[in-house]
Parts: C-alpha cells; structure tokens; sequence
C-alpha cells in the first residue's frame, strides 16, 4: 500500500469486484444445445405458471435416460424410464445459473459444477444442497404440457 492507496479503497474495489462476479453467474447465458433462447418470465409466481396449460413438447422430444431443457420455461422436463415424465426448474439452487445440459443421469449447471439427479432432482453433486424444485407437467397421449 505505498501507493497511496487506502485499506478502504481495497476493500471497496474488492467488494464490488465480488458482487460483479456473482451478478454475471446469475446472468449466465449459455450457447449450448437448447435451440430456444433465454427470456425473462413476467410471471412473479413462478416459471410454469406463465406458461400454464401450452403444449410443450411431444413425448418422443424427450430422451429416455435423460431430458431437454426449455429456457424459456426455465423448465427441465426428463424421462428417467421409459414413459415416466418428470419437470424441475432450470434454475440451480446454489447460485441461480440456468442448467444447461442433461448427461449421464444428471441437469448439470456450469457455473460451479452442481449436478442433480433425473429422476428426482436431488442433489448428485455440489455445490449446490438443495434439490431443484419440481414444476407441473401433464402427459396426455403424446403431448406434455405445462400445468
């Protein structure tokens, strides 16, 4: 600190060096596979809510084993067995990133590593320690829908 410079300035450079980090994780935006972009949800209820009731994928669009993304929803829908459809949010519990892929049984988040599980969305890895919550889905014939 022969620079003139203060242990206030330090800090205060720090800090809000710190707050910029975690604002651009919670603002992540990822080029990954997921072909819809990113949109903010103008419902204060929750993702699915705002959607209630619109058709969101045909069954056959979801892989067995695994799942696909809805960012617009900020929705996962995965299929841990054969016809059995299960929906989380797409927002990680640690540091609210959205998910961006579904591999090898697990919704992955890039920002930090946390995993969770297909089938219920328990934690499979942390970071995180919460499960992603689960949404509402409706399987009717072929058609899966929100609500």
């Amino acid at each position: 600190m022969t620079d003139g410079s203060t242990r206030r300035g330090v800090l205060t450079t720090g800090t809000a060096a710190l707050a910029a980090t975690c604002v651009g994780c919670s603002n992540y935006n990822d080029n990954g596979s997921s072909s819809s972009s990113e949109t903010p949800s103008s419902s204060a209820s929750g993702p699915a809510d705002a959607a209630a009731g619109k058709a969101l994928a045909q069954t056959g669009e979801i892989p067995e084993g695994g799942g696909t993304i809805f960012k617009d929803q900020k929705i996962v829908v995965t299929q841990p067995t054969k016809g059995r459809f299960k929906a989380f949010s797409a927002i990680c519990t640690h540091m609210g990133c959205t998910v961006n892929q579904v591999a090898d049984g697990t919704i992955d988040c890039p920002c930090h590593g946390s995993r969770f599980h297909i089938a219920d969305g328990s934690v499979a890895h942390g970071p995180a320690t919460r499960p992603l919550p689960a949404e509402s889905i409706t399987v009717s014939g072929n058609s899966i829908t929100l609500g």
